[in-house]
């Protein structure tokens, strides 16, 4: 796969959920924005990790900068 070495960054931001009002920079504009928060674990084996998905989904309206991402409550 050949990658393009000019990315073209746009701002985002996320609407809603626990990321709320969280501003990045994005390229090509993905149709989802997944966000992790990790999670305090007892007693877990070593290297075990265990983190909160959150996904936010583009909202197609906006064309300009800063695009949007809503909160999707029913994912994953």
């Amino acid at each position: 796969m050949e990658t393009n070495d000019v990315t073209a960054w746009e701002t985002a931001v996320l609407d809603g959920g626990p990321a709320d009002g969280l501003r990045m920079k994005v390229a090509d504009r993905p149709r989802v924005i997944q966000v992790t928060y990790p999670c305090q674990v007892e007693a877990a084996p070593r290297g075990l990790r265990v983190e909160g998905v959150y996904v936010y989904l583009r909202d197609y309206g906006v064309t300009s900068e800063p695009l949007r991402y809503g909160f999707d409550a029913a994912s994953p």
